[in-house]
Formats: C-alpha cells, structure tokens, sequence
C-alpha cells in the first residue's frame, strides 16, 4: 500500500465528553464515597442551567454532597432525593424526574443528559456460595443492584430520549470478570449488570447512547473496610489490608480524576469496561 493511500489515524474520539455544557446529571449512591466524589468533581464542570440530581438512603449525606457541589458550582440546580433503591418504583422514580425539571417539564435546554449508576453493595460476604440458600436475601440483593438500576436507566432514558447526547455510566467492579471467594453477591450482581449495560450499548449505537463500564480500582471506602473486616476469606482480608498499610489503595478522588480523563478524552468505545488501570 502506497503512503497516499494509508489511512490516517486521528486522536479524536467520538466518544469523548464535553462536559462544559448544559447538562442534567443524576449520580445514584451519591451521599458518600465514589458517588459523592464523582458528582462534586463532574458537576464542577458545568454551564449555569445545569440540573444535577443525587439520590441515595441518607439524607444528611446527600445535603453534605449537595453543599460541596454548590461550593465549587454556584450556578447549577441541585436537587436531592432520599429514596431506597432497593424497593423504589417505576411511578416513584418518575416522579424524582418529573419533579427535577418543574412543572414545564423543559429538556430542551440540555445538551447533555448523564446517569452515573454508582448505587452498590457488598452483600453478605461471611458466608460461602453453597451456603447462600436465602431466597429473599437474593431478591433484595439483586433489587438494589440491578432490578431498580435497569428500572431507573429506562426511565431515565425515556424522559431524555430528545437530548441529542446521552451518556450513561455504569460503576462496576474486576469482580464482573473474576471470581472472588466471599463476594458471591458482589460478583453475581456486577456480572448481571455490566452485561444489562453492553447489551443496551449495542441496541443503542445509533441513538445517540453513550456506555461506560467504569471499574474504579480498589479504593478507600466504607465497602472495602468492611471486606477487610468481615470477609470470610483470610486472603481478601489480607489484600485490603496490605493495600491499606502500604498506602497504595486508590483515594476517591484519584479515581474520580481517572475517570474524568478517560470521559473527556474519550479513552473507551460505548459499552467497554474500562479499569482505573487500564489507562
């Protein structure tokens, strides 16, 4: 092949984010941790008119997150909403939506429509997989972690679906990818749901969906002290704390930093899983 003829390649990536725009953002499991670090830190960056909505179970944290917000972006709207997500309905989460617009119900002026879907949890990690014979432990497991996400994602969809760009971030974990002994729930639950979010990507390619898998690293928060206190497996018990007296378990804003450049610079094609050490 002649040099004329050599495809050139470009850094421009059609996934890349601008988000100093107008934007509607909705970050679930906002009140602590990634969640809150990742709503302060995305919200920051944008235009006046931007509405920026928090939902979690604590209601004092979602206030402490929404004052952060304000601190370093007096000119967005932030609306906080205390909901379970374990059991919240459809009817219930259109209301958050419809009630966060106000009663024109106005999308029109968004150029950008985000979900960051960071709600989780660890599950009962004392017990083994053959002893995991509760039925309605399963159910409220998989409710919080992906029954109401997909319920959500579609709503939020739908309410959205004239903004020319949307974008929806699945928080996710290694533990889709690889089994980890004590994490039955954790592993089982982030596998079904990456999976719920490639699937949407294909079916969306051409509607103007954006997907990420963003898998945070090992980082500092309330979920991996537990596993290191609580986990029925002395060798995860052993790595969370080695990482923790080696300092070198990530920090939510180093994480958060990462996933910023990876958004912004469009380091992902809709629907990857994407590793804090991926890039």
């Amino acid at each position: 092949m002649s040099s004329s003829t050599t495809p050139t390649t470009t850094t421009t990536s059609t996934t890349a984010i601008n988000l100093d725009q107008v934007a509607y953002f909705l970050v679930t499991g906002a009140s602590r941790g990634i969640g809150a670090k990742m709503a302060i830190e995305t919200a920051r960056k944008f235009k006046p008119g931007s509405v920026v909505v928090l939902l979690a179970r604590s209601a004092s944290g979602l206030e402490s997150t929404r004052s952060e917000i304000l601190a370093v972006n007096p000119h967005v709207t932030v609306v906080t909403s205390s909901v379970d997500l374990a059991t919240a309905s459809k009817e219930l989460l259109n209301e958050i939506l419809d009630k966060s617009l106000g009663k024109q119900q106005p999308t029109g002026q968004f150029g950008l429509a985000c979900v960051i879907h960071n709600v989780g949890t660890i599950g009962n990690i004392e017990r083994k997989a053959i002893d995991m014979d509760d039925r309605t432990e399963w159910e409220q497991y998989f409710g919080t972690n992906l029954f109401t996400v997909a319920v959500l994602n579609s709503c939020f969809l739908r309410k959205f679906h004239s903004v020319s760009s949307k974008l929806v971030i699945n928080i996710t974990s290694k533990a889709c990818l690889a089994p980890f002994p004590s994490m039955t729930y954790y592993c089982a639950g982030k596998a079904a749901r990456e999976m719920y979010f490639r699937v949407l990507a294909e079916e969306e390619a051409t509607t103007g969906v954006t997907v990420l898998n963003y898998s945070p690293g090992p980082v500092d928060t309330e979920m991996t002290v537990d596993l290191q206190a609580n986990s029925n497996a002395p060798e995860i018990r052993d790595y969370f704390k080695n990482l923790r007296d080696t300092t070198t378990i990530l920090t939510t804003e180093q994480t958060t930093a990462k996933f910023l450049h990876i958004l912004q610079n469009g380091l992902f094609k809709s629907g990857d899983h994407v590793d804090y050490y991926d890039h």
